[in-house]
């Protein structure tokens, strides 16, 4: 699980933890370190002990995986441990775009390209290492979280570095799916609607702010956990390589439910005011 500490990795990890799975909760913020510059909550531990009071197994990871070194080292180790790797998820996620939303491109700050950049690398550096090991397998999923605007996948995302970076995440599930289609390993991208994250809590302070972004219209980061656990658990996934799937079709077409036991819709801002869930 790439990305895990907070988030839809998060979720996701929870989700897993459920269902009783091994996961491995990767990502750079510790306990033992530094912490993100915004004061972000959650660390590797935190999500963890989470997965494990949830019946699974979590397995605190400290690692930058846009770093050839620590990537590989992970996933030397995971495939020493456990033998196999039966999925992989990527929901890293560096660059803090919401802090500098609506600033202009040649105002943007170094630092957020930095890790734009570092998200990117990520990204390839985890479907690389977790590739290898599937291709002996003959089987496994790789799953990229990604964000698109429905049903154009190509519509401008608002941010330019958001949209840089989930364009290549989409380009990456199209050309690895097509090159690991004769070892049977599936490779997806995986859409959430509006995430009631870490992040996105701490910017949604006022009912103004809310309104404007539809917070009525949001889901936990647990619903696309939900989604990857079913994935997860299909026979039949394969069916779906190479595709960008949503959470909210996932939902209806597996049958979950979020944290709240709503099916949550396709995120449509213009759709008609909800009781706020927070």
């Amino acid at each position: 699980m790439a990305g895990s500490s907070r988030g839809a990795g998060r979720g996701i990890a929870l989700a897993l933890g459920d269902a009783g799975a091994t996961v491995y909760v990767a990502a750079r913020t510790s306990r033992h370190g530094p912490k993100p510059a915004d004061g972000a909550p959650g660390t590797v531990e935190d999500t963890a002990e989470e997965v494990c009071a949830r019946g699974g197994q979590g397995i605190p990871v400290r690692a930058d995986l846009g770093n050839e070194e620590e990537a590989a080292a992970l996933f030397q180790r995971v495939e020493e441990e456990q033998g196999r790797l039966d999925l992989m998820v990527d929901s890293a996620w560096g660059a803090n775009a919401m802090a500098e939303w609506s600033k202009p491109v040649w105002e943007l700050s170094a630092g957020i390209w930095r890790e734009a950049a570092a998200t990117i690398s990520a990204a390839w550096l985890t479907s690389v290492h977790a590739a290898r090991i599937m291709v002996k397998q003959k089987c496994g999923i790789i799953v990229h979280v990604t964000d698109n605007l429905h049903p154009d996948t190509s519509a401008y995302r608002g941010q330019i570095l958001w949209d840089l970076g989930h364009e290549f995440l989409n380009r990456l599930v199209m050309g690895m799916s097509r090159e690991l289609k004769k070892s049977q390993v599936t490779v997806v991208g995986l859409n959430p609607g509006f995430m009631r994250t870490e992040r996105v809590l701490m910017h949604m302070k006022t009912e103004a702010i809310k309104k404007e972004f539809r917070f009525d219209l949001s889901e936990s980061v647990e619903y696309i956990g939900r989604a990857a656990a079913a994935l997860a658990g299909d026979p039949e996934v394969f069916g779906k390589t190479g595709q960008l799937l949503w959470a909210a079709e996932l939902a209806k077409e597996y049958g979950f439910t979020d944290v709240d036991g709503r099916v949550i819709p396709l995120f449509d801002p213009n759709a008609p005011v909800q009781p706020c869930p927070w």
